[in-house]
């Protein structure tokens, strides 16, 4: 099941308007991967050090790339940054970002990665519906038409498992 959601989220983005990018369809695919090897090797590091030591750890040993990146993409001016952009980088940075995966560390640590894993395909959805709910936000039916058979392929996937 597992798979035919892949592959509607697939014919989802071949019938879009055409517009691709190789490298960024690339960086996305290096993104998923790195992404679940950091999922899954964090939880199993949660397991013997908790949610919070993993994160801390994690974000403390990426910060020497990360502070290299943000001085490559270092705004040439400041000004332009308002009080609201200021507000959402900390509300990120801290909770999305750090306690957020506390958390999520210790969801995948108690219930399981493969188990618990497969529940995070639904949140791009859980995204997807709340933009249109609370930002007005066009939703088209295909989008509607792709969320339900991804969401019955986890449903599915994690009944028959």
């Amino acid at each position: 099941f597992a798979g035919l959601g892949s592959a509607t989220v697939a014919g989802f983005a071949l019938t879009g308007d055409g517009a691709a990018s190789l490298q960024g369809d690339l960086l996305m695919v290096a993104a998923i991967v790195l992404c679940g090897l950091g999922y899954a090797e964090g939880a199993a590091l949660s397991r013997r050090l908790g949610g919070w030591q993993v994160i801390s750890w994690a974000l403390l040993l990426a910060l020497p790339l990360m502070l290299v990146l943000a001085v490559l993409t270092w705004p040439p001016v400041w000004s332009g940054i308002g009080v609201p952009a200021w507000i959402g980088l900390a509300y990120v940075s801290v909770f999305s970002m750090f306690v957020g995966f506390i958390f999520w560390y210790r969801g995948l640590a108690i219930g399981g990665i493969a188990r618990v894993g497969q529940l995070q395909q639904l949140q791009p959805f859980f995204g997807l519906a709340l933009a249109g709910l609370l930002l007005g936000e066009p939703v088209a039916g295909s989008m509607i038409a792709a969320t339900a058979i991804v969401v019955a392929c986890v449903f599915f996937a994690r009944r028959f498992a």
